[in-house]
Order: structure tokens, then C-alpha cells, then sequence
């Protein structure tokens, strides 16, 4: 990239100037890593260990708990450095990884969020057909388009991005390499090249919108017509959990691309991409786990299982 010559680092923006909300910045965003490690970490044991949760909705919540994991991994470990260590910088190499490895993963988990709202339309709407149209399969193959997807996404957006030729100007806005705030910093209005990729992938991403909108009309219509308390409270309790992570997602991703340029600010933009890159990464387990009672139980019985009945997992774990 020919931009190495004359930028070799950039400056991320601080949490705080006074050495101790550093240090408490610190400690607050290493308790939320470990909060996300240990609720994706579970998530992925307890789907992997127990063959009753071996079915496409567990498998495409297995993925995304991957994509989780990858998404808080790629930014909150370099903020928690920069804090602890008192320093803003970030090398040109190591911004543009974080920004293809953001991109990756948070097209491909938008993709998986979409797949599964494509699940619970078939498991509710269309249910004599779940077996033949989600296969495993099937299951596969719509889970490597999905990280197909956000692979294609990343090297769009980081080959445009970095082959912009930069000033001398090297502060982004963000704590993490942002793209919205790295074309801030180009020097001509080359960056309108890059305002088209942008464009099109909101483009793939409203489509996206629009199928898991249709899909949950679909569903809400079927679930409504339902004679049965309990089925309602069963298709509510595999839909929700999803809706709910959705909406966290889409809004914030939303709200941080498309807000107008005259209500946003560093403090804001700051609040608002820690929303939607670090928050639904760290919750999503604990919204999965609310309304899902077998979800719950294998989570439960998870340690004594694996050591008990299945300490081939264990050793597969730890091989």
C-alpha cells in the first residue's frame, strides 16, 4: 500500500485524558471481554457437547457466538492496551487488520442474523418442510455464504480504503480504525470511490433488512393464528431472543453510518459504535439464554455432562 512512505501509525481516540479513568476504563472493558469470552465460550461448549442441540437453529447461533467472539476480539483488546499502557497509537498494519477483520465479521454475523430469521420463518410457517429445506447440508452452505459474504465485504472495503492517498493528518476519531472515520483523512476526492462501496454494501444490508423484516410479519401472522398458548409461547420464545439482537444490532450499525453530520460529535460517535461493536457481542448470549429453557439446561448441566458422559468433548476441547 503506498500510503506505508508517508503514514506509519495512527492515533486512536482516548476514553479519558487522567491516568485513573484510564486505569477504570481498564478494568471495565477487560470485565467486558471476559463476560463476552465466558458467555459465547458456553454457548459454543454446550451447542458442540450436547447432541440434543444439534439442529439448524443451535448450529447458526453456534456460528454466530464464533462471530461474536471474533467482533469484541478484533477492537476491545487494542482499547484495553491504549489504556492501560497511557498511548493512542495503532501501526498503518495493524489499523488496516482491524478494519478487515471488523468488516469480516460484522458483514458475516449480518448475514447469520438474516439466515436466522430464515429459520424460524421455515420452523414456524412451514414446518412439514424444515427438514428438506434446512438440511445440514443446506445448513452448511448458507453458513459459508454467510462468512463468504463478510470475507468479500472486508477486502472490498480495506483494498479502497487504504489505497486512498492519506495526509499527514493520522488522528481517527474512534477508539477502534473505523472506516466512516478514516475517509475523513484522505487528501482528494479519490475518498468518493470508497462512498460507493459504502453504498453498496448499505444496499445489501437494507436488503437483508427488508427479508428478516418480511420474515417476521410471516411469522407473527402464523403465531397469532395459533390455537394454542403454549405453541404461541414456544414460537415466542425462539423468535424474540433473535428480534432482540437484530434491533440492538441494525440500530446502533444504522444510526452510527447514516446519522446527519450536524448531530454528530466525537463523545457521540464514541457511545454509539461501542453500542453496536462491543455491547451485542457481549450480550447476545445472555439474550439467548433468557427464553430458551434447552439452552438454559445444557448451559446448566454442561461441566458435569462433559465430564461424566462425554469426556471424549473434553479431550477434544483441550487436544
Amino acid at each position: 500500500m503506498s500510503n506505508r512512505s508517508t503514514i506509519t501509525e495512527f492515533l486512536l481516540l482516548a476514553f479519558a485524558e487522567t491516568r485513573e479513568l484510564q486505569l477504570l476504563h481498564f478494568a471495565l472493558f477487560l470485565g467486558i471481554y471476559l463476560a463476552a469470552l465466558l458467555g459465547n465460550g458456553l454457548i459454543l461448549s454446550a451447542v458442540a457437547c450436547h447432541h440434543r442441540l444439534h439442529t439448524p437453529m443451535y448450529f447458526f447461533l453456534l456460528n454466530l457466538a464464533l462471530l461474536d467472539l471474533g467482533c469484541i476480539s478484533t477492537t476491545l483488546p487494542k482499547a484495553m492496551a491504549n489504556a492501560f499502557w497511557d498511548t493512542r497509537a495503532i501501526s498503518y498494519q495493524g489499523c488496516a487488520t482491524q478494519v478487515f477483520f471488523f468488516l469480516f465479521f460484522i458483514a458475516a454475523e449480518y448475514s447469520i442474523l438474516t439466515i436466522m430469521a430464515y429459520d424460524r420463518y421455515v420452523a414456524i410457517c412451514k414446518p412439514l418442510y424444515y427438514g428438506s429445506l434446512l438440511g445440514s447440508r443446506a445448513c452448511a452452505q448458507m453458513a459459508a455464504a454467510a462468512w463468504g459474504s463478510g470475507f468479500l465485504n472486508a477486502v472490498l472495503h480495506t483494498t479502497n480504503t487504504f489505497s486512498l492517498p492519506l495526509c499527514q493528518d493520522n488522528a481517527v476519531d474512534q477508539f477502534f480504525c473505523e472506516v466512516p472515520h478514516i475517509l475523513k483523512l484522505p487528501c482528494s476526492d479519490s475518498y468518493l470511490r470508497e462512498v460507493g462501496a459504502v453504498l453498496f454494501s448499505i444496499f445489501l444490508s437494507f436488503g437483508c433488512f427488508i427479508f428478516i423484516v418480511f420474515s417476521y410479519v410471516q411469522i407473527f401472522r402464523a403465531v397469532l393464528r395459533m390455537p394454542s398458548e403454549q405453541g404461541k409461547h414456544k414460537a415466542f420464545s425462539m423468535c424474540l431472543p433473535h428480534l432482540a439482537v437484530v434491533s440492538l444490532f441494525v440500530s446502533t450499525g444504522i444510526f452510527s453510518y447514516l446519522k446527519p453530520p450536524s448531530i454528530s460529535s466525537p463523545s457521540l460517535d464514541l457511545v454509539v459504535a461501542f453500542l453496536y461493536s462491543v455491547v451485542p457481542p457481549a450480550l447476545n448470549p445472555l439474550i439467548y439464554s433468557m427464553r430458551n429453557q434447552d439452552l438454559k439446561d445444557a448451559v446448566r448441566k454442561l461441566f458435569p455432562y462433559m465430564l461424566l458422559k462425554h469426556p471424549s468433548c473434553v479431550q477434544k476441547m483441550y487436544s
